[in-house]
């Protein structure tokens, strides 16, 4: 424990802390706020121990492109001039953030296969994590479709490749999945969909 605590006093988060502030406010796909949801995936990350300086800041502002672009300080020299690590952070970013094709976003299932299939080890750790804290606000969210699709693409697209990338992240993953899916057949309104 006291390499851990040395390892970490050695990581300065505000500058990233205070770039995710623009989240604030702004509510995510699968419900909750943006802001916290950045936070979380931080939280997930230090739960598992993992305490890379460049994965860590990367948490705190993952969404940052996809969900606050265009707003000032969210730029590419932005990211990269918060201090030595900022280009590998910004990279690392870029990696797990949804790409735009001709205008539209990349469709779900080849972001996903791309992080999980052609990703750094550090990306991939890093959407496990999301992932992790996703599945957690689910159980707050009431649309029973989203819901069941969210959970298919996990399957499909995250946990054939979660269990090389992070043994216990992959189990939490499957625990997840399995209180999603009693929860939903349990609490949600019957099916339109």
């Amino acid at each position: 424990m006291a390499d851990l605590e040395k390892n970490l006093a050695g990581i300065t988060l505000a500058p990233y802390i205070f770039k995710a502030m623009a989240l604030i406010g702004v509510r995510g796909k699968a419900g909750g706020n943006m802001f916290r949801h950045q936070m979380a995936t931080l939280g997930i990350l230090l739960d598992y121990k993992i305490i890379d300086p460049v994965l860590l800041k990367a948490a705190v502002i993952h969404d940052l492109f996809e969900d606050a672009e265009g707003l000032p300080g969210v730029s590419r020299n932005a990211i990269s001039s918060i201090d030595a690590d900022g280009p590998a952070v910004y990279d690392l970013v870029m990696e797990v953030t949804m790409r735009r094709v001709d205008g539209a976003w990349e469709p779900k299932p080849d972001y996903l296969t791309r992080v999980m299939q052609s990703g750094s080890a550090k990306a991939r750790v890093l959407k496990l994590a999301d992932r992790i804290s996703n599945l957690f606000n689910l159980g707050f969210v009431n649309d029973r479709a989203f819901v069941r699709r969210y959970l298919r693409e996990t399957k499909e697209y995250i946990l054939p490749h979660a269990g090389a990338v992070n043994a216990d992240m992959y189990t939490e993953l499957c625990d997840l999945i399995a209180d999603r899916e009693k929860k939903l057949e349990e609490r949600l309104p019957p099916a339109s969909d």
